[in-house]
Order: structure tokens, then sequence, then C-alpha cells
């Protein structure tokens, strides 16, 4: 039985670093805000299961996924639930813990991408909020986006099976969704992370093995994968590339 994939049907999004997983583990899923209305898929299926307040699974917001009778929410959650049957976390609990570390670290960075164009408010439009954009932009391009690269470059110089991979010696799904976050970050912020990745050479490397993965490269050239835009978590406003 395939897994069913709810997320929003027109962006990238949160929701790009649990379709990287199945695409890279070549497991069968439906994404189900993508399908067909007619035949009970759709955006409005996906809001139905998210409204469905009888299901005491009932997720919070997407990305979720739906395995049989169990909902997982949460992208991290989601990982680390289809990381052991898709083979892409290690089996000792040492590794699959630490996997999940460096994923809920990636998703702080997220996060900190997307408040700099909504820092106040999720609600208002980035216009709205433009002085504290550039005021947030400015520290994550001064600082933050330089020190998360920094520790991500330190993990893969120092994995003890080699700087192939950031745990261990074989590619996790942690690998995958730091790939998503450089490409984000290249396309948000052109100028100041060519120069943060400066300085992490063996992070560039990584990148630019899970892109030549062959499911991987044949995955970023098909349909499935939805270009970013100024919809989604990772938008490009030169005015708040700050290099």
């Amino acid at each position: 039985m395939p897994y069913e994939l709810h997320y929003w049907p027109t962006i990238q999004g949160r929701g790009e670093f649990v379709r990287l997983a199945l695409e890279a583990a070549g497991a069968p899923y439906i994404d189900v805000a993508r399908g067909d209305e007619r035949a009970g898929r759709g955006l409005p299926a996906m809001l139905d299961a998210l409204d469905d307040e009888t299901n005491p699974q009932q997720p919070f917001a997407p990305p979720f996924l739906k395995d049989g009778k169990l909902w997982i929410g949460q992208t991290a959650a989601v990982l680390h639930y289809l990381g052991p049957t898709l083979k892409l976390v290690g089996r000792s609990e040492k590794d699959r813990v630490w996997t999940q570390q460096i994923q809920l670290t990636i998703a702080d960075l997220v996060t900190e991408v997307h408040d700099t164009h909504h820092p106040v408010d999720t609600d208002l439009h980035y216009e709205d909020q433009l002085p504290e954009a550039l005021r947030c932009a400015s520290a994550l391009c001064r600082d933050r986006i330089p020190k998360y690269l920094q520790w991500f470059e330190r993990i893969v110089a120092n994995n003890p099976a080699g700087p192939r991979h950031l745990v261990a010696g074989k590619l996790s799904y942690a690998d995958l969704s730091l790939f998503q976050l450089v490409e984000g970050l290249r396309y948000a912020f052109p100028t100041a992370t060519a120069q943060a990745l400066a300085e992490a050479p063996r992070v560039v490397d990584l990148h630019d093995r899970v892109a030549a993965l062959p499911r991987v490269a044949a995955y970023l050239v098909s349909a499935r994968r939805l270009p970013f835009s100024e919809e989604g978590i990772f938008r490009r406003y030169p005015e708040l590339d700050l290099a």
C-alpha cells in the first residue's frame, strides 16, 4: 500500500523534505493534494483529513503522512518514522537519535528563514512588515546562516565513518534534508549563502553527491519537483539578501 503524503499542492515547503526521502528510496506514495478530486483526492481531501475532529491522531498542519491506519504529523517526526523502513537511517539507537537531532536543527533554520518574511505575524503580508523583515534578514545572513552551515561542516568533517555523509557511512534522511536546505538558501539568499558555503566545502560536496544520486537526479528534473517561489518558505526578495 502506498504512503499518502499530505501537503499544499503548489509549493515545495516543508513537504519537500518528506518527498525527497520517499523519492530517494523509491517508495510508492500518493501526493494526495495534487491528485484528482474525481478520485477522492486533491486539496479538498487533504483539508477534510486536516479538519477531521473525530480522528484521535488529527494532525495540526501539513505535512502529514498516512500509513495504513497511522497518521504522522511534523516533518521531523515523519522522517523519523520513515527512516528505518526506507533504510535512510542507521540501525543503532545512537545513529537514529543523532540523525533526528540534525533534522531538528535543520528545521530550526527553516523556521528562521520563514521568519525573515513573516517576522511579526504570519497573517500579515510581507509588505506590511518590511522594516522588521530587513532587520531579521540582516541577522540571518550575517550570523545565523554561517553559524548553522559551519555546524553542519564540522559534523561532516568529524564523522568517524568519513566525510561523505552526516551520520555513519550511508545516506540518511538528514543528508537529503541538508541538500534541500542548501537548495532553498541558494534560492532565497544567493549572495549570503555563497559566502557562507565558501567556508563549508564539505557541505557543498555532500549537497552535490545527493543531487547526483540517480533517483534524486531523476526527481529533480521531473514535473513532481515544483520550482521555488515567493509562496513557499524559501522566498527570493533581493532586498533581504544582505551579505
